[in-house]
């Protein structure tokens, strides 16, 4: 059903409050001598009487539609507080993710797509595959630098032991295999245990991890750091939801059909070209270099401005 808008209300809460036209179908004639508007409404006192005592009337509803109007004026407010600027180019720092081994894709690659992701989130896992497709058919063009971003705590064992399994050279080999043994087999059946450690050093051991080198690096102050590190990172953007994605620095939130990816890829490729720059040193140089650090909303404008 449509909302209704609080001006809606109040315009009809207004037309409520007009004079009845008349119903005879014929027009008052003037009396010889009086002024017409004493004829059609009355005398400017009789008519400032007839609003006056409408408003007394309704002036409990017009309150309450004037606090409905401030009401929703602020959730919009806030709302578009949350949601970053068009025009923002946000320099998301991921030297230390793409050194740990959480990237697919060439580092010569002229767009970088971050993925903040949570390794429980049903969102998360329909675009894996997708990312997956990306790097291959851009043909070195894309890589995609993934962000561990834990918003479901059951899945905090995923990442950690992501990171073990990337001190060991397979983030990516483990990572794909869990989101098909590990959070696949859990949203099929609902089984918890499938996003817990036994099941995950069963993964490991198919994707030929050594799980006991495994088990010691996820239990390490090394791989927490790294986890927190992301976090940490992340919230600097106002990242607190998965998956959100950064397309050589554009913010955007959700899960996007194939389509849309390419569409915003194409964009990009577009500008690096034109910008000059090298595709190698354009997320260093651009994105990183002019861009900016910290989260700026809708309603925050440009820095400089």
């Amino acid at each position: 059903m449509k909302q209704i808008s609080a001006a809606m209300l109040l315009a009809a809460a207004l037309a409520g409050c007009q004079p009845q036209a008349a119903t005879s179908g014929t027009t008052p004639v003037a009396k010889p001598g009086a002024p017409a508007a004493a004829t059609v409404a009355g005398s400017v006192e009789e008519r400032l009487a007839r609003l006056e005592a409408a408003y007394a009337k309704n002036a409990e509803a017009l309150d309450f539609l004037a606090k409905v109007y401030a009401q929703q004026k602020q959730q919009q407010e806030a709302a578009e507080r949350d949601e970053p600027a068009d025009d923002a180019v946000f320099a998301v720092d991921i030297a230390d993710d793409v050194s740990a081994g959480q990237v697919d894709g060439p580092p010569g690659a002229a767009v970088t797509v971050i993925k903040a992701f949570d390794f429980a989130c049903p969102y998360c896992a329909q675009t894996a595959s997708t990312l997956e497709e990306l790097v291959k058919d851009y043909k070195g063009k894309v890589r995609v630098v993934y962000m561990n971003l834990v918003v479901h705590p059951p899945a905090r064992p995923a990442h950690l032991a992501s990171c073990a399994a990337a001190k060991q050279g397979k983030y990516n080999q483990f990572k794909h295999a869990f989101w098909d043994k590990g959070y696949g087999a859990y949203a099929a059946a609902h089984d918890p245990t499938k996003l817990g450690e036994a099941n995950i050093f069963a993964i490991a051991k198919g994707v030929g991890l050594d799980v006991g080198k495994l088990k010691a690096d996820m239990a390490s102050p090394a791989c927490a750091a790294r986890v927190e590190h992301d976090m940490t990172e992340l919230a600097k953007f106002h990242v607190n939801a998965t998956p959100t994605f950064f397309i050589n620095g554009k913010q955007l939130g959700g899960a996007l059909p194939k389509e849309g990816f390419e569409q915003l890829i194409d964009e990009q490729l577009k500008l690096v070209e034109a910008s000059g720059v090298p595709a190698a040193d354009y997320y260093a140089k651009v994105v990183l270099g002019t861009g900016e650090k910290q989260f700026r909303s809708k309603l925050d404008p440009k820095p400089g401005k």
